[in-house]
C-alpha cells in the first residue's frame, strides 16, 4: 500500500457516495440561484443588487448555522464511526437547540431593523427599499434554514445523503414555479418583484423541511432519534461540544461577518459592482460544486476514519483529498473561462456592469483554484480531525488581516481595477491555502475526542 496516498477501493467508494449526493445537491441550489439572478435580473439592475445584498444578511446567518452543524458532524461523524448512538443523539440535540435559538435572534433582528441591515450595505435609497422588503418576506426561512441545515449535515455524517437530495430536487422546481409566478404576477399570483423572489424561496424552504425533517425524526432507523430526544439530558457532553463546534460555529460566523464587510465594501464602490459581483458569485458557485461535495466527504470520512482508530489510515486519505482539491481547483478555473462569456450575455444591464463582470470573471479563475485547495483542507480534513481551533485561527486572521483591509485598500483607497480589487477581497483564499498545506504536513491537526478515543 502507498505510504502517503490512498489506494484502498473503498475509501474512493465511500468518497463518491458522500460527495457525489452533495455535489448534486449543490447544482441544483445554485440552479435555484441562477434562476432568480436571471430572473430579477429581467426587471433592472436595482432588483439584482438588492436581493444580492439582502442575501448577504441571510447568508450570515447561513454561515454560523453551518458553523453549528458542521461542528456537530465532527462529532456525530466520530460516534458513528464509534458506534456510540448515545453520544451521537446528545450531539443531536445540543446542535438543535443551538441552531433554534440562534434563528429567533436572527428573525428578531430581521423583524426590527430590515432598512438598517440593507444600509450597512448600501446608500441607495430605491436598493434599501427593494432589500428591506426583500428580508421582511423572508422571516420565517431563518427557522426553515436552521432545522433544514443541522438535520441535512447529521445525516450526512452517518450516511444518509440520498433524502437530503430528494429534498433539494423538490425544493428546485417549487422554488422556480413560485420564483416564476410571484416575481412576474403569474398563474393568478400578484407580481411582487424581488418580494415575489423571497416568496418563492420560503415556499421552497417549507417543502424541504417537511421532505428531509419528515423523515429524520419521524421515519429512519438509522439513528432512531426523535423529537422528543431533543429533550434529553446532554450535560455531560457540552463541554465537549463547545471544545470542537464552538471554534467551527465562530470560524464560520466570523467568516459570514467578513463577507458582509467585504459586501459592504462592494456596496460602496457601486451598484453596477454590486450587481456584477452578483452574476459572478453564481459562476464561482458553479465551479466550486464538486469542492463542496469534496469538503464534506473529507470531515466526514476523516472522522469515521479516525473513529474507527485509523490514524495512518487518515493521514494518508488526507494528502489524497489535497491533491484532488488541487486538481479540481485547475478544473474549475477552466470550467469559469468558458461558461463566463454566455452567461454574463443572459442579462440585462448596462455596459459598464458587463465590463466589471468579465474582470471578475478573470479573478474568480484564479482565486478558484486556491479556494479549492483550503477548502478541503479548512472545511474537510482537518476539521474531521478535530482541528477546530487551529482553523478558527487561520479562518480568521487570514480574512481580517488579509483580504478586508487589503480589499479595502484596493477599492477605496487606490481604486485599482476590478480584477485586482476582487483578487485582494480574496488574498485570504490565498494565504490560507499555503498554511494549511503546511499544516496537514505537521500531522497536528488529528485531536483526541472524549467517547472516540484514538488508543
Amino acid at each position: 500500500m502507498n505510504k502517503y496516498l490512498e489506494t484502498d477501493r473503498n475509501f474512493y467508494k465511500k468518497l463518491v457516495s458522500i460527495a457525489f449526493p452533495v455535489a448534486a445537491q449543490s447544482v441544483i441550489t445554485t440552479g435555484v440561484n441562477l434562476i432568480d439572478t436571471i430572473m430579477l435580473g429581467q426587471l433592472n439592475e436595482t432588483a439584482l443588487s438588492a436581493s444580492s445584498l439582502a442575501n448577504q444578511f441571510i447568508m450570515l446567518f447561513m454561515f454560523v448555522c453551518m458553523g453549528i452543524s458542521m461542528g456537530a458532524s465532527v462529532l456525530s461523524s466520530r460516534y458513528w464511526g464509534a458506534k456510540n448512538i448515545t453520544e451521537l443523539k446528545k450531539v443531536i440535540a445540543i446542535a438543535l437547540r443551538f441552531g433554534l435559538l440562534l434563528a429567533a435572534a436572527f428573525m428578531a433582528v430581521n423583524i426590527a431593523a430590515p432598512e438598517w441591515i440593507m444600509r450597512f450595505y448600501i446608500q441607495d435609497r430605491d436598493v434599501i427599499a427593494a432589500g428591506a422588503d426583500y428580508l421582511r418576506w423572508s422571516t420565517i426561512t431563518y427557522l426553515l434554514m436552521a432545522l433544514t441545515t443541522v438535520t441535512t449535515n447529521i445525516m450526512r455524517s452517518v450516511g444518509l445523503n440520498r433524502i437530503p437530495f430528494i429534498s433539494a430536487c423538490c425544493a428546485f422546481f417549487i422554488n422556480i414555479g413560485a420564483n416564476y409566478a410571484f416575481i412576474f404576477g403569474k398563474l393568478g399570483m400578484p407580481a411582487m418583484g424581488v418580494s415575489g423572489a423571497a416568496v418563492g424561496t420560503v415556499i421552497a424552504r417549507i417543502a424541504e423541511v417537511g421532505i428531509i425533517c419528515g423523515y429524520f425524526y419521524l421515519h429512519d432507523r438509522t439513528v432512531n432519534f426523535r423529537f422528543r430526544d431533543l429533550f434529553i439530558p446532554c450535560r455531560d457532553l457540552i463541554r465537549e461540544f463547545f471544545r470542537i463546534s464552538v471554534p467551527v460555529m465562530l470560524s464560520d460566523g466570523l467568516l459570514g461577518v467578513g463577507d458582509n464587510v467585504l459586501a459592504a465594501i462592494m456596496g460602496r464602490i457601486g451598484s453596477n459592482f454590486v450587481s456584477a459581483n452578483s452574476i459572478t458569485n453564481i459562476v464561482s458557485r458553479v465551479s466550486t460544486i464538486f469542492i463542496t461535495g469534496l469538503a464534506y466527504a473529507g470531515c466526514f470520512i476523516t472522522g469515521q476514519t479516525l473513529g474507527e482508530k485509523n490514524v495512518e489510515g487518515a493521514k494518508r486519505q488526507g494528502n489524497t483529498f489535497l491533491l484532488l482539491g488541487l486538481a479540481i481547483g485547475l478544473l474549475a478555473a477552466v470550467i469559469i473561462m468558458v461558461i463566463s462569456g454566455p452567461l454574463i450575455s443572459f442579462y440585462k444591464i448596462s455596459e459598464e456592469t458587463i465590463s466589471i463582470a468579465r474582470e471578475l470573471m478573470l479573478g474568480i479563475s484564479l482565486i478558484v483554484i486556491f479556494r479549492s485547495t483550503n477548502s478541503i483542507l479548512t472545511k474537510g480534513v482537518l476539521r474531521g480531525g478535530g482541528d477546530t481551533r487551529f482553523l478558527l485561527i487561520s479562518d480568521t486572521t487570514t480574512m481580517w488581516l488579509a483580504a478586508i483591509p487589503l480589499g479595502a485598500l484596493a477599492a477605496l483607497v487606490l481604486k485599482l481595477p476590478p480584477f485586482w480589487v476582487f483578487v485582494f477581497l480574496h488574498a485570504d483564499q490565498i494565504v490560507k491555502a499555503v498554511w494549511c498545506v503546511f499544516r496537514l504536513r505537521s500531522g497536528k491537526w488529528i485531536k483526541k475526542i472524549r467517547g472516540a478515543d484514538l488508543e
